[in-house]
């Protein structure tokens, strides 16, 4: 049967219930200082959240399901950001050592000799360093900064219970709604690798054993018969923490190491299964200093993986669905672009929306485009907003859809 619609997803992170933010909150911390207790009560209410939100999803329009990263922590105690900080809780090897974004040493690059940098040296950050400490701006990073550990010792996987949890809960919400097609966040390994390394030998040996690390958490999920998406902000956010800006043919070649630890983890899984998610760290700021899409694109392709997700609706890079003009999409390949964003309250008209898909559907063919979101809307938008997004993401599919399908 041919394709009569445009498939609907999103970036991953959905608003959590106040109940499991609660229950979330109520959790007790290990001695490790990252990790969070599994109680039999916690299991059974994340189940019934991960089934009522994908009856949610499903009502809004959406047909390629995500459990909203429910089962990664989000909790005061614990606030890294969930769609990272998670592995921290599933990895034996890690240490909390006191040190945080804000004590991280500055770091100087050079030609041939590209290294991150601290989060307060980004380009972005202190070209607008009076916005980012301003509290009224909207955008100021604040007093909050939290502990994250560093690789103090050999990386293994322990996350075989939580991957196993977040597995069943989507297939159970699969279940009750009679979807097929589900989705779990996993993280990469050169986003992994950005935490302070104590332990292996050099940069790339790093990324390296993260990459083993990581494949055991991708093939559970793609072993299960659900879609495993790579978060991999990473690949471009990277050319922000660079300083001072590297030529693009360095940073190529500083990428192109995380392209292939990437690529080993995900040997021998089926393509069709793996969605590699790409964006330029999403957080509300200025973003003058995102690398350009045009840059790294061929690069993201030869990533393995069947389809593509990236911001597309973020102002800063709308302009760019022009480069798909110029860049042959392989064959059997999906783009999955974000024709809605995470990034204002404003809700998007679904006829914007549908004239976005159109516009890439008008380059690649509109049997290889999935509408989505730019990045995850869980706790960058309020609950009620997220939701009206999605409304609206299902709507301008529809209407895109008619357009292109008859």
């Amino acid at each position: 049967m041919s394709q009569q619609q445009i498939p609907v997803s999103h970036a991953g992170s959905l608003p959590r219930t106040p109940e499991l933010i609660a229950a979330n909150e109520a959790r007790r911390v290990a001695e490790d200082g990252f990790t969070l207790e599994r109680t039999p009560e916690f299991e059974a209410l994340l189940t019934r959240a991960v089934v009522d939100l994908v009856q949610r999803q499903e009502d809004l329009g959406v047909t390629i399901v995500g459990d909203g990263e429910y089962g990664k922590a989000m909790s005061s105690a614990v606030d890294y950001g969930a769609w990272w900080s998670y592995s921290f809780q599933r990895v034996a090897g890690l240490e909390v050592t006191g040190e945080d974004l804000f004590t991280q040493p500055t770091v100087r690059s050079g030609p041939g000799d590209v290294k991150l940098t601290s989060f307060p040296d980004r380009r972005d950050w202190t070209i607008f360093k009076e916005a980012y400490q301003d509290p009224t701006s909207g955008i100021s990073t604040g007093k909050n900064a939290t502990a994250f550990p560093a690789t103090t010792g050999p990386l293994s996987y322990t996350g075989q219970d939580a991957i196993a949890s977040d597995i069943a809960n989507l297939k159970a919400g699969l279940a009750a709604t009679g979807l097929e097609q589900g989705f779990i966040t996993s993280l990469s390994p050169g986003s992994g690798a950005r935490i302070s390394n104590r332990y292996y030998a050099t940069e790339e040996e790093h990324i390296w054993a993260w990459a083993d690390v990581m494949r055991e958490e991708y093939k559970a999920v793609t072993d299960a018969g659900l879609i495993v998406q790579i978060d991999d902000p990473s690949i471009a956010e990277n050319w922000d923490q660079i300083n001072p800006e590297p030529s693009v043919e360095d940073y190529r070649a500083f990428t192109r190491i995380r392209v292939e630890a990437l690529n080993h983890a995900l040997r021998g899984l089926p393509t069709e299964q793996v969605r590699f998610h790409l964006c330029w760290g999403s957080w509300h700021g200025p973003h003058t200093t995102d690398v350009e899409f045009k840059h790294i694109v061929d690069l993201m392709l030869e990533i393995d993986a069947g389809s593509y997700s990236f911001e597309a609706a973020n102002v800063r890079h709308e302009h760019e669905w022009k480069v798909w003009r110029d860049v042959e999409l392989p064959a059997g390949k999906q783009i999955v672009p974000g024709v809605v964003s995470h990034a204002t309250n404003v809700v998007e008209h679904p006829e914007l929306v549908a004239d976005r898909l159109e516009r890439f559907a008008s380059v690649v063919g509109a049997e290889n485009v999935v509408a989505s979101t730019d990045c995850g809307l869980g706790g960058r938008i309020h609950p009620q907003i997220a939701l009206a997004k999605l409304a609206t993401l299902g709507e301008g599919a529809r209407i895109a859809s008619a357009r292109l399908f008859g």
